[in-house]
C-alpha cells in the first residue's frame, strides 16, 4: 500500500495539470477564433502549422515563467500594460485583414500571404501568445499552482502536458474550422464568416482594454 501512495499522488498531480492546461486551452479565445478562421480557408492539414505554432508560443512562455520570467512584471510592472496594448493592436489588425479578405478559399498569392487569413503567417499563434495578458496571467498561475516550490522537473513535467493538451485542443478548432468549409463553400458565406471573426477578435480587444 505503501509503495503506491506516491504513485496515486504522482498521477493526481498529473490529471489535475491535464485538466488546467485543458481549462485554459479548449475555451474561445482570439488564438482559437484565427485558428478556426484557418481551418475554414485552408482545411485541416494546411493549418495545423498554426496550431503547433500557437502550442510552442504559449509553451515557451510557459516554460521560462517557471524558470523566472515572472520575475520581469514584478521588476517593470510597466510590461504588462506594454504587452496589454500591444496585443489589442495585434488583435485589430488581424480582425481588421480578416473583415476584408476575399473570402476565396485557398488563395495563397504570396503579396498577400502574412495575415491575409487566405493563409495565416505560422508564426501568428506563437505572436499572439506572447502579447496576450492572459497568456501571460496563465502562465503564472499554473506555475504558481504547480511549480511553486522551484522544482525544475515539475516545471518540465507539467510544459510537456500542457504541450499536449494545448496542441489537442487548438487542433480541434482547426478541425471544427474544416468542417464548417463543407457548409461555407461560396465566397460571399466566407467573407460573412470572416467578418463575424473579425467582429469576435474585435471584441476581444475591447475586452482587454475595458478589463
Amino acid at each position: 500500500m505503501h509503495t503506491d501512495a506516491p504513485t496515486l499522488s504522482a498521477l493526481s498531480l498529473y490529471l489535475s495539470m491535464a485538466a488546467f492546461a485543458l481549462a485554459c486551452s479548449i475555451t474561445p479565445g482570439p488564438v482559437n477564433i484565427v485558428v478556426l478562421t484557418s481551418g475554414v480557408q485552408l482545411g485541416f492539414r494546411r493549418s495545423l502549422g498554426l496550431v503547433l505554432s500557437a502550442t510552442a508560443g504559449f509553451c515557451l512562455l510557459l516554460l521560462l515563467i517557471g524558470l523566472g520570467l515572472h520575475q520581469l512584471l514584478d521588476d517593470f510592472p510597466h510590461m504588462t500594460v506594454i504587452i496589454q496594448w500591444a496585443g489589442v493592436a495585434f488583435l485589430l489588425f488581424m480582425a481588421f485583414k480578416l473583415f476584408t479578405s476575399s473570402g476565396d478559399l485557398g488563395n495563397h498569392d504570396r503579396k498577400h500571404r502574412c495575415f491575409s487569413f487566405a493563409g495565416p503567417s505560422a508564426l501568428t499563434g506563437a505572436v499572439m501568445q506572447w502579447i496576450n495578458p492572459k497568456a501571460w496571467l496563465a502562465s503564472i498561475a499554473g506555475m504558481g499552482a504547480y511549480a511553486a516550490n522551484g522544482s525544475t522537473s515539475l516545471i518540465w513535467e507539467f510544459t510537456a502536458i500542457y504541450f499536449v493538451i494545448c496542441f489537442g485542443s487548438i487542433a480541434c478548432w482547426a478541425y471544427a474550422g474544416a468542417f464548417l468549409s463543407r457548409f461555407l463553400g461560396e465566397p460571399a458565406r466566407i467573407r460573412l464568416f470572416n467578418r463575424v471573426m473579425a467582429g469576435l477578435l474585435a471584441a476581444s480587444a475591447l475586452y482587454l482594454v475595458l478589463e
